[in-house]
């Protein structure tokens, strides 16, 4: 499975190497939906389709399409499982995720773009005992974001959540921030702090560090990104042998009308 990703991942950057952009970089022809965890207030316009491939340890695997259906107004659906690249049994999640995204308000130079939503996608292994993914789903969110000139482009982000992922007794509502910095045309690096007041407790996960996360971007053709990410650097897990981890990212958007 590693050496087939692996093959599709270097015949497509050899294929889609000299035309435009994806995601990262000042040429940018597409809004991040996401950071590496947090939502962001970016949108898919109207007739474009993504598809993103996420591969995370454990051999976590998770694939997504969004759509963009109307004129600000998106919807996805994903699904994915445990130990799926690697040896062993499948461990499958139990139910696929849905999205659902609405922008608000569009950027002006006075106010920040602001998107509403529902994403049911938590990330990493699913525990039964307390009905939850390792990264708790979104659930219901607002996030917000403005972006700045400044040796390129600045990005910052905010955001406010509520999961449905409640059943190791954590209730609260959160919050989290981002930002993206590009560097040149094709790259962009990227931050993001989840404070995880929902993930806090005797049946939680996290020791109350937050989660601190980083990434990159790389975009190597037309609507095709492929990204880094390294998560957990403040190291708050609590339940899992191992806490800072690396992941990868690949996402390619294309119009379909």
């Amino acid at each position: 499975m590693k050496k087939i990703l692996y093959s599709l991942c270097i015949l497509l950057i050899i294929s889609e190497f000299s035309y435009s952009q994806g995601s990262g970089g000042t040429n940018a022809k597409f809004e991040y939906r996401q950071l590496i965890d947090l939502p962001t207030a970016g949108i898919l316009e109207k007739g474009f389709t993504a598809v993103s491939l996420e591969i995370m340890p454990m051999g976590v695997l998770i694939t997504k399409i969004d759509v963009g259906v109307f004129s600000g107004f998106n919807i996805g659906v994903s699904y994915g499982g445990g130990n799926i690249v690697g040896t062993g049994n499948i461990v499958w999640y139990k139910l696929p995720g849905v999205s659902l995204r609405g922008r608000i308000f569009d950027e002006t130079s006075a106010i920040p773009a602001i998107t509403i939503g529902f994403d049911s996608q938590g990330k990493g292994s699913f525990n039964s005992d307390v009905n939850r993914y390792e990264i708790k789903s979104p659930g219901f969110f607002a996030a917000t974001s403005k972006n700045f000139e400044f040796l390129g482009y600045l990005s910052v982000h905010g955001i406010i959540n509520y999961t449905l992922e409640r059943d190791d007794d954590n209730k609260s509502i959160n919050i989290g921030c981002g930002a993206e910095k590009t560097i040149g045309g094709k790259l962009s690096v990227i931050a993001e702090y989840n404070f995880a007041i929902n993930d806090l407790g005797d049946k939680s996960f996290g020791k109350g560090n937050g989660y601190l996360n980083f990434g990159a971007r790389w975009s190597v053709g037309d609507g095709l990104t492929l990204g880094i990410n390294f998560r957990d650097l403040l190291e708050n897990k609590k339940i899992v042998e191992y806490r800072a981890d690396r992941g990868l990212f690949v996402e390619y958007v294309k119009s379909v009308f």
